[in-house]
């Protein structure tokens, strides 16, 4: 990773020591003034998943996923809501269909995937600070109820009892560490490597693990369970806004083009009918480079869609422009207060480079889920 954290949640690394600096010495307000008088721009900011950190050595799941506790969290919405003007995506949408520019320092919120720490943790806090967001879910697990493919997997290489990882569709095999810290550093690898195959033949490979590690994905744990209809009707009830991740959570551009179509037209259909509104917003899953193209693009908007959001890194100084892969800042859990306003003020400079970050994980951020 970038940077580490230390005990109280400061991140060490360059970006996050800058942040502080910055934070501290009272920079960021008149840089960010300047900034909005300069560019109008639009910075739409990437959750996973709010929730407290676990402790790693026994938490059996993604730790990478975790965005920010809902301590952090609420910090974050607070300094939003004091400092910048949060929007629906839909406005953002009414804006560019009418021609008119965004008020300065616009900002989105939006969660990828529909882990239900979202509805536990986040929503009560978007709520009592009057904040708009975004929650993009993939329709199959909020139907079945089912862990995400990703997140299994991870979860299968924490406890497998196999002495080896044997993954001939990736060319890996390895012996299999013992302890988990490493272990978590070879599932991050392996989660890396399974964007270079097909859709269909990641799913094939984490199905063929189940079975031999008999490790079957029956039931959901509560620490990965997706969030339900009823919990997502709610939300949207309360001005939240709900959009699409997919069905199944598959890297659309790694699908033959008549299945990714089916995907993108089904996510749409069911969430029309299951929460009662005409969906009109996407976040293209896992979201890099690798996973939208222009058949992607093309097909999200014969579908109906208004707008998509993507996993590259950066903010929208002309949203108009690529409404299809507007991009976006992801927020991750090492970052401090100081990292985060310097982020929102100076996010060319502070957020992850798009490169670096594919090249040091590709999980779900390719700023990249």
């Amino acid at each position: 990773m970038v940077s580490q954290v230390e005990g109280d949640g400061r991140a060490t690394g360059i970006r996050g020591r800058i942040g502080e600096m910055c934070y501290s010495s009272g920079l960021l307000p008149p840089l960010q003034a300047m900034r909005a008088m300069l560019q109008k721009e639009l910075r739409i900011l990437a959750y996973h998943r709010i929730m407290p950190v676990p402790d790693p050595d026994t938490y059996e799941f993604d730790l990478e996923l975790i965005s920010a506790t809902p301590e952090r969290f609420h910090e974050q919405m607070s300094r939003i809501k004091r400092h910048f003007r949060p929007m629906r995506l839909t406005d953002v949408v009414a804006a560019m269909d009418a021609g008119q520019s965004l008020p300065p320092n616009a900002v989105a919120i939006t969660f990828d995937d529909g882990y239900d720490d979202n509805y536990r943790y986040a929503y009560p806090i978007l709520k009592d600070l009057g904040i708009p967001a975004t929650f993009f879910v993939s329709t199959g697990h909020i139907d079945t109820g089912r862990p995400f493919g990703y997140d299994w997997l991870m979860h299968m290489i924490l406890l497998t009892h196999a002495p080896r990882l044997d993954l001939p569709e990736l060319g890996i095999d390895v012996p299999m560490p013992a302890e988990r810290a490493r272990r978590r550093e070879l599932g991050g690898n392996v989660l890396l490597q399974m964007k270079n195959i097909d859709a269909f033949a990641q799913e094939a490979l984490i199905a063929r693990l189940e079975r031999e590690w008999n490790l079957p994905c029956d039931h959901t744990p509560d620490d990965c369970r997706p969030m339900s209809w009823d919990q997502l009707r709610q939300m949207a009830a309360a001005g939240l806004e709900i959009g699409s991740h997919g069905v199944h959570h598959r890297m659309l551009a790694k699908m033959s083009p008549d299945a990714m179509v089916r995907e993108v037209r089904e996510s749409k259909a069911t969430l029309d009918r299951e929460i009662g509104a005409d969906t009109v917003v996407m976040s293209y899953p896992v979201g890099g480079d690798r996973a939208y193209d222009r058949t992607v693009m093309d097909a999200t908007r014969e579908a109906g869609f208004d707008a998509a959001v993507c996993y590259i890194c950066g903010t929208n100084p002309n949203p108009a422009s690529n409404r299809y892969a507007l991009h976006r800042l992801p927020v991750e859990r090492n970052m401090g207060p100081g990292w985060f306003a310097a982020m929102l003020a100076l996010p060319s400079l502070m957020s992850y480079p798009t490169q670096h970050r594919e090249i040091e994980r590709e999980a779900e951020p390719a700023c990249s889920s």
